[in-house]
């Protein structure tokens, strides 16, 4: 009789026990559910404003490609606040901010680019900021595009120097989830900014891609064995990742797409880049998954 109940008091014990460590365990996951809610983000996204946003030259009777612009802007916006709207008000410690490169001629473009870069802490974080970000960007950015295309003057975008200069200093934070989201149409170049080395170049366009035999079926070879593709602009970019939207290649090469693809792939894995996207220019409405989904998931 003695026997059955050590062993029923022992089977209890090792009941209870079990019972506390499944209790522990599951205060575990939700510590690590809240840390991962709390992680600070440092979001910037740079505007390629070249003529690719001309309503002259490259018109598109569905949604002009500014429009696209715009829409993308909202679903970043909205990602952002969502994001922020996710911790508690102490936990919070996040910015966004918007470049060109170069600089616009244009004061007022610069100066609502000013208006753009916010910095949310515990100290001005309330519900009426984080309810008026989208609200500010949408219209902020607006103007933008509109005094661009009213001037009808397009610089062009110098997204290579960009890199080369500006990332590691205006774009990455110790601490931070650091994210980049670049709105252009994949190409390159800026008059500037024109470097060769070898096959390497600071630039890509299409005529580069037709004058290099990049516009047949065998350009990925071509590309592999003489080593096309950017020079690196940075050594280790390893705590940045790149969301690039808008690529909108030639139709009159089938491989045009794949080709830009592959330029940009190549870049960001020569200079660390663990995780990036690239994704063609589509409607806002089609992209705006892809864009949350990028910002809110958290890479492992």
């Amino acid at each position: 009789m003695n026997n059955i109940l050590k062993t029923f008091a022992i089977l209890l014990l090792l009941i209870i026990s079990l019972s506390c460590k499944q209790e522990t365990d599951k205060g575990k996951e939700k510590i690590t559910s809240k840390s991962s809610a709390s992680e600070n983000y440092n979001v910037s996204i740079l505007l390629d404003l070249s003529d690719r946003i001309s309503i002259q030259k490259n018109p598109n009777p569905t949604m002009e490609y500014y429009q696209r612009d715009l829409g993308y802007i909202k679903s970043v916006s909205e990602a952002f606040t969502q994001h922020l709207k996710s911790k508690r008000i102490r936990q919070i410690d996040d910015k966004m901010q918007l470049f060109f490169n170069p600089e616009p001629k244009d004061p007022d473009i610069n100066s609502i680019s000013q208006k753009l870069k916010i910095a949310i802490d515990k100290n001005n974080a309330s519900k009426d900021l984080l309810n008026s970000i989208n609200s500010n960007y949408a219209s902020q950015t607006s103007k933008i595009y509109e005094s661009a295309i009213k001037d009808n003057n397009f610089i062009g975008s110098d997204i290579w120097n960009f890199f080369d200069t500006k990332v590691k200093d205006q774009c990455i934070e110790k601490d931070s989830r650091n994210i980049l989201v670049i709105l252009t149409d994949g190409y390159m170049f800026y008059d500037n900014t024109i470097m060769k080395e070898g096959n390497r170049t600071s630039y890509i366009t299409p005529e580069w891609i037709r004058k290099n035999g990049l516009n047949t079926k065998d350009w990925q070879k071509k590309f592999k064995e003489q080593d096309f593709g950017f020079i690196k602009a940075g050594n280790d970019l390893s705590n940045l990742e790149v969301l690039v939207l808008g690529i909108n290649p030639n139709r009159n090469n089938p491989y045009e797409e794949k080709v830009i693809k592959a330029y940009w792939t190549k870049w960001f894995t020569n200079m660390k880049i663990k995780y990036f996207e690239i994704k063609n220019a589509d409607l806002p409405s089609n992209t705006e998954k892809i864009i949350k989904d990028f910002i809110l998931e958290k890479k492992s």
